[in-house]
């Protein structure tokens, strides 16, 4: 018996191509650890696109301006919907186990959708503008706001949640005009309603739960800037992806133009 002659050169029987990927919490956490660094790469890039407006719009929260600031953050906001597809890109090829480098992935992604997901994302920064203030006048108790106004309120930012993942992956994906793009990811969204409030609970509850402990959770504040929107996205598209890939067999057309 040899103790010391082991054979590191020789070849191991390695993954068969055709074995199944994992499902659930355990894929989660395939990706999770296999692609930690590039999900902090991503979470920089994202943060980096979206830090002006709202740097600005913080400001405007704390009382300087406050309704100049909203406007000139809903403004610098027109770099928020190139960078939100390129995130759903990025996140959805580490899904796809698709080898790439993020920096490059991201900027391709980002200025070939630029123009067309400009206006999406100004929309979704407007909705996320007045969210943030009608929860905060809530919680802070600076507005008496009915059952009915809260209801509302949360159903509108759930049906926002569920469906701007898909509206952005299809802007990454599907070569559509902006109008039939939010029109197929809103009934994509509908059509698989399930996957689609389990991906938004997901997605959001770091932010959830970032809000509900206030002040306490500043102390978290370098964790979400350091990967807090990355994180949320794969969270958020381990459920939307897979209707996604269903319905326009995006992995499938990839392979078979590599192989032309």
């Amino acid at each position: 018996m040899k103790l010391f002659g082991w054979n590191f050169d020789r070849p191991g029987p390695g993954v068969n191509k055709d074995e199944p990927r994992k499902r659930g919490a355990a894929r989660f956490f395939e990706v999770l650890f296999r692609d930690f660094s590039d999900l902090v790469k991503l979470n920089f890039l994202f943060l980096t696109c979206i830090l002006p407006a709202a740097a600005v719009y913080a400001a405007g929260l704390f009382g300087f301006m406050p309704a100049l600031a909203y406007l000139v953050s809903l403004i610098l906001s027109f770099p928020a919907g190139g960078a939100a597809v390129a995130c759903a890109f990025c996140v959805t090829k580490l899904l796809r186990d698709d080898p790439g480098f993020v920096w490059h992935d991201f900027r391709r992604k980002f200025r070939g959708s630029f123009r067309q997901a400009m206006a999406p994302g100004m929309v979704c920064a407007a909705i996320i503008q007045i969210q943030v203030l009608l929860w905060a006048s809530v919680l802070l108790g600076e507005a008496a706001i009915g059952p009915g106004w809260i209801a509302a309120m949360f159903l509108t930012l759930l049906i926002f949640a569920m469906v701007s993942p898909y509206v952005f992956a299809l802007f990454a994906y599907v070569d559509l005009n902006a109008l039939q793009t939010v029109r197929n990811g809103i009934l994509l969204s509908l059509a698989n309603a399930p996957r689609s409030i389990a991906g938004a609970v997901s997605g959001g509850a770091i932010w959830v739960a970032f809000v509900l402990f206030l002040p306490f959770s500043l102390f978290f504040l370098p964790f979400v800037a350091f990967f807090g929107f990355s994180l949320s996205w794969l969270l958020c598209f381990m459920w939307v992806w897979p209707p996604i890939e269903k319905q326009f067999r995006i992995e499938e057309t990839i392979n078979a133009r590599r192989q032309q």
